[in-house]
């Protein structure tokens, strides 16, 4: 595999789109071309859909039965307790079954990875796309000299220490 010398990409693809004239070719999968589902996936599909049907029918019965009369409360409400228990417990208990027993999808439709890529013969003479890599002839970094930066005292800054010091005795 080749890499960048200055930031280490891998250059393979780079060389599979420079075989193609910059085009990447598409990748079909093997088969009739129809997209099947697997069972496992379905079963999760399923089960969560039973979760979202019992998010919508659990508070109509519950509001049928609180505006239903006499024995037809008692009914609303068996079946809103009837909806809760299969549709909030046996959601899960499908997804959970789905993702634990059922077969999942074949390994012939995943997608290869970049290694199973050949990457393009290299001719004798290649000439490089990329532009030649910079000589730097400066001399090593080194620190700067903060000294330098610094603005140089004033006159008066000097006069003015100098009438601070006492005359000597003679």
């Amino acid at each position: 595999m080749r890499f960048c010398s200055r930031c280490g990409f891998s250059m393979e693809g780079v060389m599979h789109l420079l075989a193609h004239g910059g085009m990447l070719p598409l990748y079909q999968p093997p088969g009739d071309g129809e997209k099947t589902i697997s069972a496992r996936r379905r079963g999760v599909k399923q089960g969560a859909m039973l979760m979202l049907l019992g998010a919508l029918i659990v508070p109509i019965f519950g509001v049928m039965s609180a505006f239903a009369p006499g024995r037809l409360e008692n009914v609303f409400a068996f079946f809103a307790a009837m909806s809760a228990i299969i549709c909030f417990v046996g959601g899960p208990l499908r997804m959970l079954f789905a993702a634990i027993f059922e077969q999942g999808a074949p390994q012939q439709y995943q997608i290869p990875t970049q290694t199973s890529f050949a990457p393009p013969p290299i001719p004798a003479a290649r000439v490089s796309a990329l532009p030649p890599p910079s000589v730097n002839n400066t001399a090593p970094w080194r620190r700067p000299q903060t000294g330098e930066i610094l603005a140089p005292p004033s006159v008066t800054d000097s006069t003015t220490k100098l009438l601070d010091k006492e005359p000597k005795p003679e």
